[in-house]
């Protein structure tokens, strides 16, 4: 009888997250929203809690999680981070120090303590990555000039992330100073290993794990990912940062072919990530921080419009590809969820899930507003703001003029 509760509610989540996800295409729309509020609506004080499939929905949101930090992982080579990070590092010092601060100056003010503003701090930070893909395609700018810069800027922010999630995973753990150094320490000699692998036996590795039969590639990137999330979890580094560091291993056709392979299973989980974030949330306490989210994403909009005016200007983008670089960081999602969700699973601060559900919710739709129409309105505003030129006074007629004595 509980297994088939189990099949019920599963099936009947997996057919309403599809359903959302057309409805939200018909749209152009993010679905990220859609499913934050599906979990609301079926979790804890919503409108119909589950019961029997939490615990599996829970299992799947951890392998979402492992497959998007994975699935950005296989987008870039270790020669392509390494490039990135020596030409555009000060373009990721000035994201994070425009987009960190005003998460931790909120935490603190609000009173939450230090671990809090560090984990706000990076909900407010990290734009999401596959939303600003999916605006860019649908706006036909994959092209255009300011575009490798907002791709330099995510890169960054995702190599940040591989020093940024050890920290927050000691930090909420409430590990001493000690055990939070050597954690670090682990992550960045992982990070600097794998990095290093990558860029000299890249080769051979995709080598070891490349297959002609799509079934073989599947279960061994899968198994593989999988296997070292799971023991970077152990050594208390996060598991998605192993993810993303076996992305970044593996190269050539081998990542197109589970690039491919794998997407499918990525929308699917990372789908269920969001819904099991939400039934973590009751809806009853986002209207207390409604107002705090508001203001944090209005600031935060903000700055992440200055962080790409001043990356496109700095690589000498025209005014306008300026502007459009800012628009389109402004959006946060995933990642944000993600951090987010690392401190409410330790229980470390009641109202930062609600702070940071309401926080996406809010940007992800406002971000591919202004992704669109940061350039038109800055543009209109700054032919108002010029002064007019004087009109030039009509010639006089030969009737008109005057005629020499």
């Amino acid at each position: 009888m509980h297994s088939a509760v189990l099949l019920i509610e599963f099936g009947s989540i997996i057919l309403g997250l599809g359903l959302l996800g057309r409805f939200a295409a018909r749209f152009r729309l993010s679905p990220i929203p859609l499913y934050l509020l599906a979990g609301l609506a079926f979790g804890e004080g919503g409108l119909l809690p589950l019961g029997a499939s939490e615990e599996f929905v829970a299992t799947g949101a951890e392998i979402g999680v492992i497959l998007l930090l994975l699935m950005l992982g296989l987008e870039y080579t270790a020669s392509d981070l390494v490039s990135n990070l020596k030409t555009h590092y000060p373009s990721g010092l000035v994201d994070c120090a425009l987009n960190a601060l005003p998460g931790a100056a909120v935490a603190l003010l609000l009173g939450w303590g230090p671990v809090a503003a560090v984990v706000l701090a990076g909900v407010t930070w990290i734009s999401s990555s596959g939303v600003i893909a999916k605006v860019l395609g649908d706006l036909g700018r994959v092209g255009n000039r300011e575009t490798p810069v907002i791709l330099s800027v995510l890169v960054l922010e995702d190599l940040a992330m591989a020093v940024y999630l050890p920290i927050v995973t000691a930090l909420v753990a409430g590990v001493g100073l000690m055990a939070g150094s050597v954690t670090l320490a682990i992550a960045l000699g992982a990070a600097g290993l794998v990095l290093f692998l990558a860029v000299r036996y890249g080769r051979l590795i995709s080598r070891f794990v490349s297959s002609d039969d799509p079934e073989k590639l599947l279960l061994v990137v899968l198994g593989l990912t999988i296997l070292v999330a799971g023991v970077a979890q152990q050594l208390q580094v996060s598991a998605a940062v192993g993810a993303f560091l076996v992305g970044i291993a593996l190269s050539g056709e081998v990542a197109e072919g589970a690039h491919t392979l794998l997407s499918p299973l990525r929308d699917l989980f990372a789908a269920v990530f969001f819904v099991f974030f939400g039934l973590r949330t009751d809806p009853s306490s986002i209207p207390p921080v409604l107002l705090p989210a508001l203001g944090l994403a209005v600031l935060t909009a903000l700055t992440k419009i200055a962080t790409g005016y001043w990356a496109a200007r700095r690589a000498g983008i025209s005014v306008k590809g300026r502007w459009r670089a800012g628009g389109a960081l402004v959006a946060r999602g995933e990642f944000s969820i993600v951090i987010a969700g690392l401190a409410v699973s330790a229980g470390i601060e009641p109202s930062l899930g609600p702070l940071a559900t309401a926080y996406v919710l809010i940007l992800v739709v406002l971000g591919p507003l202004t992704a669109r129409y940061t350039e038109p309105v800055a543009t209109w505003w700054g032919r108002r703001r010029e002064p007019r030129r004087p009109e030039p006074a009509p010639r006089a007629t030969e009737a008109e003029a005057p005629v020499a004595d």
